[in-house]
């Protein structure tokens, strides 16, 4: 039947048949693989951007032309991690550096450096997911995930991606996290490491509380065992710098 449609002037692909030919040369069939799996790829990362409600970050790139990080920013540093991850994965080893930590005041341009990190690594062919701390541990509550995906499909897609970026790590905690919300971030982070999974972290908050200061540290929140694990193989990208999204001058309400 599919060979009379076929002299017919059918289009199989239309029909869902796939294509059988056996005249392709190498580079044809590459293509044939990889250029779905690149479609695939940004979709995913663009789709957890939307999800993030941080579309506007989708066209930050280390360099210019376009919307380019700047030195304070450190895209040199974060392109050589990139290349060493990338690396990486050809080669099936563990990076060195498996975790970027990038902590900075708020409107530093933490997010913006990470947000180029990921744009930039769904290009060079990693599995590029991000998420918000405090939303992953939302979804991963009984029927909070967006799609209606499951608790377990929600932890399998953050836990099984090349690069995650985590950003605002432990963002909206300024006590000491429940005991779900302290499983839920170990088990990612461990699963990660564990996996010699890369993942980037942002965070406004110091990883240990200061003296004389009110502000708690992450291991206030999360305990000192999972700070020691994610510190283990670590590189910390501090990025400070005045607050860009204040206005020039103070609002007068």
């Amino acid at each position: 039947m599919f060979a009379i449609l076929q002299r017919g002037g059918a289009d199989m692909a239309q029909l869902g048949v796939p294509d059988s030919r056996t005249d392709r040369d190498d580079d044809e069939v590459w293509d044939y693989i990889e250029v779905p799996k690149a479609r695939a790829r940004r979709a995913a990362w663009r789709n957890s951007v939307i999800d993030a409600s941080q579309q506007e970050y989708l066209p930050f790139r280390f360099f210019g032309p376009g919307m380019a990080l700047d030195e304070n920013q450190k895209p040199h540093t974060l392109r050589n991690w990139l290349d060493s991850l990338v690396k990486a994965k050809e080669t099936h080893s563990q990076p060195n550096v498996l975790n970027m930590i990038v902590p900075g005041n708020v409107g530093s341009g933490k997010t913006a450096a990470v947000f180029a990190l990921g744009n930039e690594a769904v290009e060079a062919g990693l599995d590029t997911l991000m998420v918000k701390h405090s939303t992953y541990v939302s979804w991963c509550r009984p029927d909070s995930a967006p799609r209606g995906m499951s608790k377990f499909k929600v932890r399998e897609m953050f836990v099984k991606c090349d690069l995650l970026i985590l950003d605002e790590l432990c963002g909206e905690m300024d006590t000491t996290a429940t005991e779900f919300t302290r499983r839920e971030t170990v088990d990612l982070i461990d699963s990660r490491i564990s996996s010699g999974r890369p993942t980037a972290y942002t965070t406004n908050l110091r990883s240990r509380s200061q003296p004389g200061s009110r502000t708690v540290g992450i291991v206030d929140i999360l305990g000192q065992p999972l700070l020691s694990r994610l510190e283990s193989s670590a590189h910390v990208l501090r990025i400070m710098g005045e607050d860009r999204r204040k206005p020039a001058k103070p609002l007068d309400w």
